[in-house]
């Protein structure tokens, strides 16, 4: 901006200045010539006097007196008795003269035109100069201008970059020009207003993770204790495991939801058998699935290792199959396979699919198929971010949806040198 706003007001001062200097140069010129023919001929008009002094006393005019007298002239006269007089050297090349008549005396005055062309050359250079003094004076107020006008735009960008990246303290600064000001006191109050915005946001989720982890803490207590008693039948024991299980999960997710509104990562990303959390997924859905008549298959590699905090795995996994029981069709197929950086595992149904008009927004908050929350896969996305992979749509009809994570060079560890982290 500021080299484009220096260019446009050099523009600006040099057309103006040319503008005036053109015809300027022009006028002075023309002007310059037509006084040298005004001065020849009240040369020519002067030296008639002058010749009549010496013709009244019936003397010669002298020449070499009128050539001391005119210097870089030269006349031809023609006296009142019809003799000629010559007055100093006869000039070469190009001239100019003026004619003048009185008492029968006529007199031509010449003088070179390279003369006036000097004249016309001294005024030429002084108007040049004044031009040149212009164009500076315009490049330095153009620069001073320009330098005043964009530092504080490159300080308000600044200020707006701060914004975006979450620092929302207000800069209290002021620039002097009445518009870019507006704009500087338009970004501080929305600097305090997203400041705001953003403590409410931590205190609703440090509020809520804090109240949701001290009925689930309970919740597991109970469980444990339950499974703990010798009395109850194996069913029931089985049963408290599984609820065990789901309690401890839900403590991990309320956890990762924490630290997802402080900005902050897990950190706990392992290297993790992906089959281990799949079969995980299975076990649990698979009943549900069954309920409707529907079935769960598990296709592609198997043993393939991902860097992944497990709990995010297992959480993203959950949300797909969900959403492939509220809005899917059919066998639920989930694949594992390794792609150069990558392990991929698609879950995909035989359902109609993901609506046109959503296919470009389906992992954006608040938006759902119908009969859902809109939340689900904008938080499995977020957590599959937080290891460094990501969750696409694959496939609109029928949907399938790929969690991509991160691979180790040994793409196939024994289970034994897997670390698996608490789900």
């Amino acid at each position: 901006m500021r080299r484009r706003l220096l260019l446009s007001t050099l523009g600006v001062a040099i057309t103006a200045i040319m503008l005036l200097g053109i015809p300027l140069a022009f006028v002075m010129s023309r002007l310059i010539y037509d006084d040298a023919s005004q001065q020849l001929s009240f040369k020519a008009a002067s030296l008639i006097k002058e010749i009549e002094v010496p013709l009244s006393k019936d003397e010669k005019p002298d020449p070499a007196k009128i050539a001391k007298a005119y210097q870089n002239l030269y006349f031809e006269i023609e006296l009142p008795d019809g003799s000629d007089l010559t007055v100093g050297n006869k000039l070469g090349g190009a001239t100019m003269k003026a004619t003048s008549n009185a008492d029968n005396i006529t007199v031509t005055a010449y003088r070179q035109i390279s003369d006036v062309r000097n004249d016309v050359a001294q005024q030429l250079v002084l108007i040049a100069s004044l031009v040149l003094l212009g164009i500076l004076v315009a490049v330095i107020m153009a620069v001073v201008l320009a330098r005043k006008l964009t530092l504080p735009l490159v300080d308000l960008a600044e200020t707006a970059e701060r914004l975006g990246t979450g620092n929302a303290r207000p800069r209290r600064r002021r620039y002097g020009i009445a518009e870019v000001d507006r704009v500087a006191e338009v970004l501080d109050s929305s600097a305090v207003r997203i400041a705001d915005l953003l403590a409410a946001s931590r205190e609703f989720a440090s509020d809520a993770s804090h109240q949701l982890r001290t009925p689930l803490t309970a919740l597991t207590m109970r469980l444990e204790e339950m499974v703990e008693a010798a009395d109850y039948p194996d069913v029931v024991r089985e049963e408290g495991h599984a609820a065990l299980a789901q309690a401890e999960r839900l403590v991990a997710v309320v956890e990762q939801l924490l630290a997802r509104a402080k900005h902050d990562r897990t950190g706990q990303a392992v290297p993790t058998l992906v089959d281990l959390m799949v079969e995980q997924q299975i076990e649990e859905w698979r009943p549900i699935f069954a309920k409707d008549g529907r079935e769960i298959q598990v296709m592609g590699e198997p043993g393939l290792v991902a860097v992944v905090t497990p709990s995010c795995l297992s959480q993203i996994v959950a949300t797909l199959l969900d959403n492939s029981l509220m809005h899917g069709a059919g066998t639920v197929t989930i694949t594992t396979r390794l792609q150069k950086q990558h392990v991929v595992v698609e879950v995909g149904d035989e359902g109609p699919g993901v609506p046109p008009d959503l296919v470009k927004k389906i992992f954006d908050r608040s938006v759902s198929g119908g009969g859902g929350t809109g939340l689900g896969l904008y938080l499995a996305r977020s957590l599959a971010a937080v290891d460094g992979g990501r969750l696409e749509l694959l496939q609109a009809k029928p949907a399938v949806f790929a969690v991509f994570m991160r691979r180790r060079e040994e793409a196939r560890l024994a289970e034994e040198r897997v670390v698996v982290g608490p789900v």
